[in-house]
């Protein structure tokens, strides 16, 4: 299937209703047309893995073509000024996590791009940094502990952050580190208390919103039955 193929299939399943009530999930970017994620994913499998077509379909600029690019991409090809052009084309939150989700966290550059894209003044690739955690939390199962620590400083240090998509992406990270195993919810805990005594709104909500769901009966309960922890 040629990337001009595609692009007509997206364009034929532009659905303007669907690209308005987005809108109201903070999701505005430029050239949306309203494709559900199902969608884009079953197409995804239709064209199956490539490289230069995902590379195509980013530049086309269509926000659903950006999605589906991130599903087709093959790490191994990936490079860092790739990822670099990718992530400061972001603007909006969900481009941001599934690309995340379905390329970034299996590129070799992953954990160096985290501390880099923490230090960035964009809201967008600030936020990566954080949601390429939460998701590395999920997905990355045979990382060392010692990684995740890391992370936990790296949170503490950017707690501060009052922009929305940057400090959901903080609390979505320290929530995720929190759940892989007790020992890293021990550790999480201990941050978000320390995060809690900062003199900031946003710190203040990151922290206390994870609180609630680390030290619940549930998630502990979860932990200590976990038969594999990391």
């Amino acid at each position: 299937m040629t990337t001009y193929e595609i692009l007509e299939i997206l364009h034929y399943k532009k659905d303007p209703q669907s690209a308005e009530a987005m809108k109201r999930f903070g999701i505005i970017s430029k050239n949306v047309l309203g494709i559900r994620k199902p969608f884009l994913q079953k197409l995804a499998k239709q064209i199956g893995k490539n490289h230069n077509t995902a590379l195509q379909l980013w530049d086309s600029g269509i926000h659903e073509a950006r999605i589906l690019a991130s599903m087709i991409d093959e790490p191994k090809f990936v490079t860092e000024e790739q990822l670099d052009k990718w992530t400061n084309d972001f603007d909006s939150w969900d481009i941001c996590d599934q690309c995340c989700i379905n390329l970034y966290v299996n590129t070799k550059f992953c954990k160096e791009k985290i501390f880099e894209w923490a230090e960035s003044e964009k809201e967008f690739v600030k936020r990566t940094a954080f949601s390429l955690i939460a998701v590395s939390a999920v997905h990355l199962k045979k990382e060392k502990d010692d990684v995740f620590l890391k992370y936990l400083k790296l949170i503490e240090d950017k707690s501060a952050d009052n922009r929305n998509f940057v400090k959901k992406a903080v609390n979505w990270a320290l929530r995720q580190i929190g759940k892989r195993n007790l020992i890293l919810n021990e550790e999480a805990i201990k941050t978000a208390e320390k995060i809690l005594t900062a003199n900031s709104k946003s710190a203040k909500w990151i922290a206390s919103d994870a609180l609630r769901e680390l030290k619940s009966e549930k998630i502990i309960e979860r932990l200590k039955n976990n038969k594999n922890p990391n």
